[in-house]
């Protein structure tokens, strides 16, 4: 028998990478709308009144659809990350 060791972070990219070819494989697509949860996760935060500030100036779009119901729109999040990310040297 065999044994293949990796390192944690090559471990998450491969799974990464095959989570990312079954979506485009069997045509998944993600959600339009998440939850705080998921904001959260996908930002790096563990703040909810980080996320809270950054819905109140309008940097990430949301929809209220309940009062104790946030929902948060994926591609705004993924512009908000674009739109701050800095090239490297």
């Amino acid at each position: 028998m065999n044994v293949i060791c990796l390192h944690e972070e090559a471990f998450y990219a491969l799974i990464d990478t095959v989570v990312k070819r079954i979506k485009e494989t069997h045509g998944i697509k993600e959600d339009k709308w998440i939850t705080t949860d998921q904001a959260m996760r996908k930002l790096g935060i563990t703040s909810k009144t980080t996320l809270q500030k950054w819905r109140d100036e309008g940097r990430i779009r949301f929809t209220q659809p309940e009062k104790r119901i946030i929902l948060y729109d994926n591609d705004s999040i993924k512009e908000f990350l674009e739109k701050n990310a800095k090239d490297t040297f």
